[in-house]
């Protein structure tokens, strides 16, 4: 008997990715050129990076909605670092290091605090955002080391650093997840938190590393963000970096309700949203309306994954057989039998 192949849920959105490719390629021809296909993938480097982390965080359940600001943060003290004299590497270590502590901060505050991740990331969120302020006055700061424009701006072998970076970084989590029990208890607490706990995971290991992963992730964001200006802004990523990165994920079948989902999903999401904002800039299409086509397709991810379950029983649905009316004359055999096994008194 031959066995039935599962369609990985992936397809579905890279359909979608192909379908708008062809769309915004017939409509505008230089969408379609090698030039612009550098740029759509320049530019969307840095939200897959955030979809990457954002899509661990989502798989336990959380969500991070300081992953934009901690570009500006991770970005400005890789700044201040090579201009106090840190050489570019160091730079680009201490930006890690940051965005690693601001996982850390989330994790242990969600887990240990108990408090919701949508209120502790969202103060996180203006923390992060005013550090950078703080620190320069609002004021921007150039970088002077030049190996350090090789993040944003180098190539090997013809194929730009950041999509290396994001390519590396998608894999290694993605084998994390798929290959290692690390992976497997990330899944289990987003599917069951309490079950989990009592299979023996550990709650608190696992929800600091996914917000040590997204924090990471959102300062590679700021490393290519600030390497390929060579200036540190203090409001890098405080425009719609962290939606974007939700969006991503949840277009690519992370589910925000935990346990559903994979980094492979999440970074063909990434493809989808920037191919949209990409095509609609080539387009001529007013800036104004891509917030809302953004939010069209965030709505759309949500609306199916809620309705995932009601979905399923609707295709599933089958008209139940008429019942048959049983004969008068016919005897009650449940009754005969009940009372074949009631005992004399």
């Amino acid at each position: 008997m031959l066995k039935r192949r599962r369609i990985p849920q992936e397809l579905g959105v890279l359909i979608v990715v192909v379908i708008v490719a062809v769309v915004m390629g017939s409509i505008s021809p230089e969408f379609r050129t090698a030039g612009n296909l550098s740029v759509l993938l320049l530019n969307g480097s840095v939200v897959t990076f955030l979809a990457i982390g954002q899509a661990c965080v989502l798989l336990t359940g959380g969500i991070d909605l300081s992953v934009g600001s901690n570009i500006a943060l991770t970005g400005m003290i890789a700044a201040l670092a090579m201009q106090a004299g840190a050489p570019w590497w160091a730079g680009a270590l201490t930006a890690i290091v940051i965005g690693a502590l601001v996982g850390i901060f989330n994790g242990v505050i969600i887990h240990y605090g108990n408090m919701p991740p949508f209120i502790v990331t969202f103060a996180t969120y203006g923390i992060s955002a005013s550090i950078p302020k703080i620190l320069t006055q609002a004021k921007s700061i150039t970088v002077t080391e030049p190996l350090f424009a090789f993040f944003g701006r180098g190539a090997i072998f013809g194929i730009p650093v950041p999509i290396i970076m994001v390519v590396l970084a998608a894999a290694i989590v993605g084998f994390i997840l798929k290959k290692t029990a690390t992976g497997v208890h990330i899944y289990a607490i987003g599917g069951n938190r309490e079950t989990a706990r009592l299979a023996g995971v550990s709650i608190a290991k696992n929800t600091i590393l996914v917000y040590v992963i997204s924090g990471v992730c959102a300062a590679f964001g700021g490393i290519i963000t600030t390497s390929r200006l060579m200036v540190g802004y203090p409001t890098a990523g405080s425009g719609t970096e962290q939606f974007y990165s939700i969006a991503s994920a949840v277009v690519g079948g992370v589910s925000l309700f935990g346990g559903i989902g994979t980094i492979l999903g999440a970074f063909i999401g990434s493809l989808l949203i920037a191919e949209v904002s990409n095509g609609m800039n080539v387009i001529g299409v007013d800036s104004y309306w891509q917030p809302l086509v953004i939010g069209v397709i965030i709505l759309g991810g949500v609306l199916l994954d809620t309705n995932k379950g009601g979905l399923k029983k609707i295709l599933s649905r089958k008209t139940p057989a008429p019942e048959t009316p049983s004969s008068p004359s016919a005897p009650n055999t449940s009754s005969a039998r009940k009372g074949a096994e009631t005992p004399a008194p």
